[in-house]
């Protein structure tokens, strides 16, 4: 089977797949230059509420395809930034659903996504001293942002490998799940998420980045004000609230 990037939505929620199989999921170059247009077609996409990365099998990803780096390492690492790009700026919630490995880019890619959720098996390492290659100073700061200084370092230094229980110490990861329990877990997750109103999803999220120093940052606060005078996902919310039911929000990114 050829290296892909395969593609659901079901019940509000787009779930991306990264397949190749017969390298752990490792990303080719075709597949880095086809995560931001996929993305951004989901993005558009009235119908998704929320995204979920995994990788098929029992691996998240082994990270960017080494044959890519032996023949054109620095357009491989730019393709690889921009699809890590494309993710963080993602306007809706996104999680990364980790089993087995994820590693280089594969971590890099579970690091753009919002929030994380492991099987207990789950290993994380961020191998880029191993190769002699200069980690962005981009993705570095969303992973300082994670973790903080020292594990970064851990991690950038050594290479080595940590399980997904020092992960969850660390704040890679948001939450370890016992096996066989994690595809219900995100399911039930992402049930919530779509429940939820996206317009304060959406303006959290900026808001969440650039306080940590990986968004654009910038006064949005008036853009957002407007966006909820206009949106009505305020009436609604209170109203359901007052008549003990869910509420149905409305509001959808401006295209």
């Amino acid at each position: 089977m050829e290296p892909q990037l395969r593609q659901t939505v079901a019940d509000g929620v787009a779930t991306v797949v990264i397949d190749h199989p017969a390298k752990r999921n490792a990303m080719t170059a075709g597949m880095w230059g086809a995560l931001p247009p996929l993305l951004a077609a989901l993005a558009a996409d009235p119908a998704v509420r929320a995204l979920v990365l995994t990788g098929a099998g029992d691996t998240f990803c082994a990270g960017a395809d080494i044959s890519s780096l032996r023949t054109e390492p620095g357009r491989a690492q730019e393709l690889a930034g921009r699809a890590e790009e494309a993710l963080a700026a993602f306007p809706k919630p996104t999680l990364a659903a980790v089993r087995g490995y994820c590693v280089g880019g594969g971590c890099q890619l579970a690091a753009a996504c919002d929030l994380r959720f492991a099987d207990e098996d789950a290993a994380f390492a961020i191998t880029p001293a191993k190769l002699g290659i200069v980690y962005p100073a981009s993705t570095t700061r969303r992973l300082v942002a994670l973790v903080g200084p020292a594990t970064a370092k851990y991690l950038l230094f050594s290479g080595e490998p940590v399980d997904a229980r020092r992960a969850l110490r660390t704040g890679l990861v948001d939450e370890v799940l016992p096996a066989g329990e994690l595809d219900a877990r995100v399911k039930e997750f992402t049930r919530v998420l779509t429940s939820r109103s996206l317009l304060t999803q959406a303006a959290a999220k900026e808001f969440a980045d650039a306080a940590a120093g990986t968004g654009a940052g910038g006064a949005r606060e008036a853009y957002w004000a407007e966006q909820t005078r206009g949106s009505g996902d305020t009436a609604e919310g209170v109203a359901a609230f007052l008549e003990r039911r869910q509420p149905r929000f409305g509001w959808a990114p401006p295209r």
